[in-house]
């Protein structure tokens, strides 16, 4: 590999394992038309041509190291990634997580931007000790406001302008494309055409409070609509203890239980509503999926959540299971008018604020961006 007269961004990634493949085509995406070449290289996991093709760049490398190698210093993926950055001609890194901000920083002289998923990243001493070390050629993004604002918190002297928010967002027309008829995706679950159902997509892990979830279904059952049923998509640890609380909440034979559903997101038109009862959820992905797909919202009002719903959806404090019920008998009395100008407020709102385009409009007046990358 030789260096090039064009110019290059860096994009590095711990791996692409769940959501953190399409993380990788957001970001690339943000360069499209800008006069850059997106090179992307993934820290963990094998080489994968479907995978190369689907971050959408100029360029998809594969380290190869397996999450026991990146223990500790690190010294061999630095010293890789250090000649990978000798080879192009890069005006800076976009490094998702804490590990590949790490190995970029010490690995390459290239400015970085760092992106954060996930709460609590700088809560750990030794990582504000290599924060404030690199504070010069760092800057920090959120995938919400709630995340920003977590490291800030964290970081209290850094300038405002050094940890800003790019929020996730979707490709709008091509999510739609893919998310079949209601018919199509009740027939894939195996759900009844007659029945109203409540989705639920995650986890079965503490942090989704999926308790709370069942709770509140239970609740609302005498004023929803006599067919009324729970579905839940995802695997955990949690699965035979939440079955155990719905059988308890004797609304076990009305609680579907499906596992890990492969796409899950092309199946979301199969709901009449779509809760999220999280602790905390740095963004919500699952949010936007049910958005395009036009189903009436239902979400905790904390973390990246309230962001995404407020003015489109219902908000219910985290843990309250009587006004979770009392949002689903609100969304269960909406007739086929107010379910429609719903779907239209929720795709304005994908189009304003998380949409591909919008997003990118938004990280090109970031100060932090216009400093490092002039367009053109």
């Amino acid at each position: 590999m030789t260096r090039s007269a064009e110019r290059h961004v860096l994009q590095f990634c711990h791996g692409y394992d769940g959501p953190f493949l399409d993380c990788a085509r957001q970001y690339a995406s943000l360069f499209a038309g800008s006069g850059y070449r997106v090179t992307t290289v993934f820290l963990t996991g094998a080489a994968d041509a479907e995978v190369a093709a689907g971050c959408a760049c100029d360029e998809v490398l594969f380290m190869e190291y397996s999450s026991k190698a990146i223990r500790g210093l690190k010294l061999g993926a630095i010293g890789d990634l250090r000649k990978i950055a000798a080879s192009r001609n890069f005006s800076f890194c976009i490094a998702h997580r804490f590990k590949p901000i790490y190995i970029a920083l010490l690995g390459t002289s290239l400015p970085v931007i760092g992106v954060h998923h996930a709460f609590d990243d700088y809560k750990r001493g030794t990582r504000k000790l290599f924060a404030n070390i690199f504070r010069k050629r760092l800057c920090l993004l959120g995938v919400s406001d709630a995340v920003r604002d977590d490291m800030r918190s964290c970081l209290p002297k850094w300038p405002a302008a050094r940890i800003q928010t790019l929020y996730n967002r979707i490709d709008v027309p091509a999510l739609q494309e893919s998310q079949v008829s209601v018919r199509e995706a009740r027939e894939t679950l195996g759900l009844s055409m007659d029945a109203w159902i409540v989705g639920n997509v995650g986890r079965l892990h503490p942090d989704k409070d999926q308790d709370t979830l069942l709770q509140g279904f239970a609740t609302a059952l005498p004023g929803l609509p006599v067919n009324s049923q729970l579905v839940i998509l995802g695997a955990g640890r949690l699965e035979q203890d939440l079955k155990a609380l719905a059988r308890e909440l004797g609304i076990g034979d009305r609680v579907l239980f499906l596992g890990q559903v492969p796409e899950a997101r092309r199946y979301f038109r199969a709901f009449d509503a779509f809760a999220l009862s999280s602790d905390h959820e740095p963004f919500g992905m699952v949010l936007l999926e049910a958005m395009a797909a036009g189903v009436p919202l239902l979400a905790t009002a904390c973390g990246g959540a309230k962001e995404v719903v407020e003015g489109v959806g219902i908000l219910f404090p985290l843990g309250d299971a009587g006004r979770l019920a009392q949002g689903l008998q609100h969304l269960a009395a909406m007739d086929e008018q107010q379910r429609h100008q719903c779907a239209e407020l929720m795709l304005d709102r994908l189009q304003e604020r998380f949409s591909d385009r919008a997003v990118r409009d938004a990280f090109w007046r970031l100060p932090l961006v216009t400093e490092l990358a002039p367009r053109g």
